[in-house]
């Protein structure tokens, strides 16, 4: 049995078939995580991504039914090394061989994952499409169909991986604060990160208004990870702006940071390949402090990492940098409370260097309870890097 994955500059590679058969068309990208893989098949941020995973062995521990970030298996493709023979853990429910085939995913599993990564790296992501039983056909004819397939530029995507009705997810424990969270493709492992804490989370659909955000009185807004191109989501960006100049407490990650990073007045573009894994070495530039991170993101604010800037809700500046390709990894605000990051500090399966992120927020809003003034205290707290953090608490 042969599989074909062809990308959109003519280079092909071969292999079987692994999960369904069938086409399937996406970006080609690549993560660089050793575990994870179902984390990483769930996350809504893979919506329209064909994904190769470099770690050589996959479904080693099978599939279980608690690990899932959403209800369904996100990815349009996946590619894979050389699979698991045996799926070998007591929370096992299948392989992850039946789990593609259940969800429709088409996949290849094919000896080239290095020379694929390596071309992705010098070439950039791009188009590409995995075809296998009765879709194959002749590679020229393969070839015009991924070049008929639509680009990542441009997509508005968001939409497509939002909650279509608004939902709670309770507070652990006594409820301390309310959360508005939007879902542009939140991972179910976010708002139990802030239940923890106290926090009632109410997601809400991407096409929420400022309006409607304000009116359940939240403590907090927090806007999460998602797919697709930040330049095209004008109304959600529209909806935190409402919010910035509300002085509503505020918390974005990955396409939340890009988003915010819109709302300061900030471009957006795309990067060469993204970040995809969970070792992504980024630096706080206050303290100058190193955090390995789980990132999903093919795109990045543009914004001077070395100084401030000037916004519609006053100066803001970078907080974080990435230490691989010096990309911006996090912004703030100075006179209001709001900040973001571009990785993710919720990081199932790990690392957890940064989840501590999740405790400044509950502190902005806890502040936010009280004056004025100890916000600012707050705010330049976390500036000078004094923030009590898991990772601090841990002795990091």
């Amino acid at each position: 049995m042969t599989a074909l994955l062809v990308l959109e500059d003519g280079r092909v590679f071969h292999g079987i078939p692994y999960g369904a058969e069938g086409e399937t068309f996406g970006e080609m990208v690549f993560n660089t995580g050793m575990t994870g893989y179902q984390e990483t098949l769930t996350d809504p941020s893979y919506h329209r991504q064909i994904v190769a995973m470099t770690a050589p062995h996959i479904g080693n521990t099978g599939v279980n039914d608690e690990d899932p970030e959403s209800g369904r298996v996100w990815v349009a493709g996946y590619v894979v090394r050389e699979p698991a023979r045996v799926a070998s853990s007591w929370r096992s429910t299948r392989s992850l061989d039946d789990y593609l085939r259940e969800q429709g995913v088409v996949g290849i599993a094919m000896a080239g994952t290095r020379a694929l990564t390596r071309h992705l790296r010098e070439r950039g992501a791009m188009r590409a499409g995995v075809f296998s039983g009765a879709a194959l056909a002749p590679v020229a004819e393969l070839l015009e169909r991924v070049l008929g397939s639509p680009a990542m530029e441009g997509a508005d995507l968001a939409g497509a991986v939002t909650t279509s009705e608004a939902y709670v997810v309770p507070a652990i424990g006594e409820r301390r604060f309310t959360v508005a969270a939007v879902d542009l493709g939140i991972k179910a492992m976010t708002p139990h990160r802030l239940a923890e804490r106290g926090c009632e989370v109410h997601v809400l659909p991407a096409s929420v208004t400022a309006s409607e955000i304000l009116a359940l009185g939240p403590d907090g807004v927090f806007f999460s990870n998602g797919p697709g191109d930040p330049a095209t989501a004008d109304g959600p960006v529209e909806a935190l702006r409402g919010v910035l100049e509300a002085g509503v407490p505020f918390f974005g990650i990955c396409f939340g940071n890009q988003l915010f990073g819109r709302a300061l007045g900030l471009g957006t573009y795309k990067l060469r390949y993204g970040h995809r894994g969970v070792n992504q070495p980024v630096r706080h530039q206050g303290t100058g402090k190193v955090e390995i991170s789980s990132h999903n993101h093919g795109f990045a604010v543009r914004a001077p990492v070395d100084g401030r800037f000037e916004t519609p809700f006053g100066p803001g500046e970078v907080t974080h940098v990435n230490l691989n390709d010096g990309c911006v990894e996090g912004l703030r605000l100075l006179g209001r409370p709001a900040f973001s990051v571009q990785y993710h500090p919720e990081a199932a399966a790990g690392p957890h260097d940064s989840a501590g992120l999740f405790d400044d927020f509950c502190a902005l809003m806890s502040q936010g309870k009280g004056s004025t003034a100890d916000r600012q205290e707050l705010l330049g707290r976390h500036d000078s890097g004094q923030r009590t953090t898991m990772m601090e608490n841990h002795g990091a």
